[in-house]
């Protein structure tokens, strides 16, 4: 649904899970998030947002909770790589 509505903003980035996040973050991480985390493009890698398996998981009571949670994941990410509000790209955000 995101690729159709928004096929400028999906194509260039790179879409990956892991089963969860890195014990160990880096220096330059701002924060931390158990559920996904985005990484801007640099050095001619591209735009990445992981999305991190068992927090997911452990959040989750059914398999619509799963999906909503990763629809607001990946929202908030793309948001927060385009400095867009998650809102303007998806207005079911968050609900």
């Amino acid at each position: 649904r995101l690729n159709d509505a928004w096929p400028e903003l999906i194509r260039p980035l790179q879409f990956a899970v892991e089963d969860v996040p890195p014990s160990d973050p880096a220096p330059w991480e701002p924060r931390r998030c158990n559920s996904s985390q985005c990484f801007a493009a640099s050095h001619g890698i591209p735009a990445r947002v992981v999305l991190y398996r068992m927090p997911i998981q452990s959040r989750s009571r059914t398999k619509l909770d799963m999906q909503l949670i990763i629809r607001d994941e990946l929202v908030g990410r793309i948001g927060e790589l385009y400095g867009r509000r998650p809102e303007e790209i998806d207005p079911d955000w968050g609900l």
